[in-house]
């Protein structure tokens, strides 16, 4: 038995597509109504990494967002700003340059959204993406790496980009949409958080299938079982397609229930989004607002 296989061992994953779904579904027929208001609004929108990733992006787009972050405490002085923006490299020194303390700049890095290059450009991307004022880094797995089963060169990418990292937050993230299945995610969680992922993330938004609650119940609990034996925290981030506060409501439920009220901060839970701010603030207004 390989390392790997002694891993996922040691983490057996035992449910079938169907009973994730099931599962993901009771929990929010009994809990989500409950969770269905303002406050939790207030928080989710606290808990957004605000995201422009187009190839169209440009640095009067990002310095517009930013400074709409930056002046967000005038226009809604009762609510706590976003958690952070969440740009290419190439434009990581315009957001840091123009955002607010307390507001992070995350940077995809590392080939995003594809994953499909050498682990020499990802590590000179991800060092240089710091080097501009990034404060967190949000990498993709080689997803076909992982399909093929070649889980050692997966997990070594992932241990290496998270030294450069150093002490800046490691968002892996596994692309649930392209693993499909239950057992992939389950493996493809263990593997990240072996290899010393500070977050993991759902998906890129770039493809058909993104963040779904199936995704977040099986990361949820594979985090969970992660703490359990490791006495390790690793925190979770839904992204690609989590654009109503329905969805926000539904992945927060979600997480409340299988994770605990630890994670309910933006230190430990994020949305990546680009659209839900909008939507959040307006269902805590009470009617439509297009502020970001």
């Amino acid at each position: 038995m390989d390392k790997f296989e002694e891993l996922f061992a040691a983490y057996p994953f035992t449910m079938t597509d169907a009973e994730v779904a099931a599962a993901a579904k009771d929990i929010l027929d009994k809990h989500f109504a409950e969770n269905n208001n303002r406050e939790v609004w207030a928080q989710c929108l606290s808990q957004i990494d605000l995201t422009t990733l187009n190839g169209e992006d440009t640095t009067a787009k990002v310095e517009n967002m930013a400074r709409k972050v930056s002046e967000f405490p005038k226009y809604y002085p009762d609510l706590k700003n976003v958690a952070a923006m969440c740009v290419y490299p190439a434009l990581a020194n315009v957001a840091r340059q123009n955002l607010p303390a307390g507001v992070g700049v995350a940077c995809v890095s590392a080939g995003f959204p594809a994953s499909q290059t050498f682990i020499e450009v990802k590590v000179a991307e991800t060092a240089l993406a710091l080097k501009e004022g990034a404060t967190e880094i949000d990498i993709v797995i080689s997803v076909g790496k992982f399909l093929e089963g070649n889980y050692e060169e997966v997990f070594d990418e992932i241990s290496e980009l998270k030294a450069v990292c150093g002490e800046h937050h490691l968002k892996v993230i596994l692309e649930t949409g392209a693993l499909a299945t239950a057992e992939n995610i389950w493996k493809a969680s263990i593997l990240a958080m072996a290899a010393g992922a500070d977050f993991i993330k759902t998906s890129t938004g770039k493809i058909k299938v993104n963040a779904t609650p199936e995704a977040t119940y099986i990361m949820c609990n594979a985090i969970k079982a992660w703490k359990e034996k490791t006495g390790q925290k690793v925190c979770y981030k839904p992204a690609g397609g989590v654009a109503t506060t329905e969805e926000a409501v539904q992945h927060y439920t979600l997480v409340k229930e299988i994770l605990g009220q630890d994670w309910l901060n933006n230190q430990s839970f994020r949305f990546g989004a680009s659209r839900l701010a909008n939507n959040l603030l307006s269902s805590i207004v009470g009617s439509e607002t297009k502020y970001f």
